[in-house]
């Protein structure tokens, strides 16, 4: 299995570079067809104190919209164009300028989706998060800031047994198998009848094996502390540059009001991400 289809999402000038300098490894790699998208947002009709439409206002706000946008692709051609791949470049408008957002239709047609991290200050971020839960593709999410791998040798695979967390998995098989390790980590697994805790994760273990991964599993107990922080501490502990995660494997609702481990990941994780549900 290899990613032929490759999506950089491509919000700001700020993420653009972190995205591309993983996009374009992975492109070559998987001899993949890389597609550069960028949404603007159409300009909001504003009226003047005469109750007119302020035409002067509209005209700055779409020269500004094209210059950004402009700047976005020739940053984006200027890596792209001599390295051999083939790529496009999509330029969107939409009412909300995300461009994860206004990217959704070309996404699902992707093996593979990059995009980065949310990030708290600076230009606004693409909206991730909805990108994750909507995208129906596997998203490889970029941290804003620390050393940025593309040959992942050490992967951390997130396992609860969620049909999320099985969707992550073999989404990511491209990466597993050639890790030199894959570490499961299981935390607080319920004791069923055919199946004891000290157990949770071997068949997912043994399956994995059988495609030439090599994997290892480490089953945990929380004792108070919050799953992200587990998984946090886990990759810190076992030297992970990837974590693979099943998202949104509780409600989105109760995510967004109360958090969650999908949240925190989009957020705060050090290495890269890989995400699916």
């Amino acid at each position: 299995m290899r990613f032929k289809t490759i999506v950089a999402i491509l919000q700001n000038e700020q993420d653009a570079e972190r995205v591309l300098d993983c996009a374009i490894p992975l492109a070559s790699r998987f001899e993949s067809h890389l597609i550069g998208i960028h949404a603007e947002a159409l300009p909001v009709p504003y009226t003047s104190a005469t109750g007119f439409p302020d035409t002067e206002f509209l005209q700055v706000s779409a020269d500004m919209n094209r210059e950004r946008a402009e700047k976005l692709q020739a940053a984006f051609l200027r890596r792209v164009e001599d390295s051999g791949l083939s790529f496009e470049w999509r330029s969107l408008e939409s009412f909300s300028g995300d461009s994860a957002l206004s990217g959704i239709s070309s996404v699902r047609a992707a093996d593979l989706i990059i995009a980065a991290q949310r990030d708290t200050g600076g230009d606004p971020s693409a909206d991730v998060d909805t990108l994750v839960y909507d995208a129906g593709r596997p998203v490889l999410v970029v941290p804003h800031n620390g050393p940025l791998l593309t040959t992942f040798r050490r992967v951390l695979l997130a396992w609860n047994g969620s049909k999320e967390a099985a969707r992550a998995a073999f989404d990511a098989l491209p990466f597993i198998i050639e890790a030199e390790k894959t570490d499961i980590l299981v935390i607080d697994p319920p004791e069923t009848l055919d199946e004891s805790p000290e157990a949770a994760g071997a068949e997912i273990a043994s399956a994995l094996s059988r495609h030439g991964a090599t994997v290892s599993v480490s089953v945990q107990k929380s004792g108070g502390a919050s799953v992200d922080e587990m998984i946090q501490t886990r990759i810190a502990e076992s030297g992970a540059d990837l974590l693979v995660l099943g998202a949104y494997s509780h409600s989105w609702l109760r995510q967004l009001l109360f958090g969650g481990v999908t949240r925190s990941v989009l957020r705060t994780v050090p290495v890269a991400a890989f995400l699916s549900r």
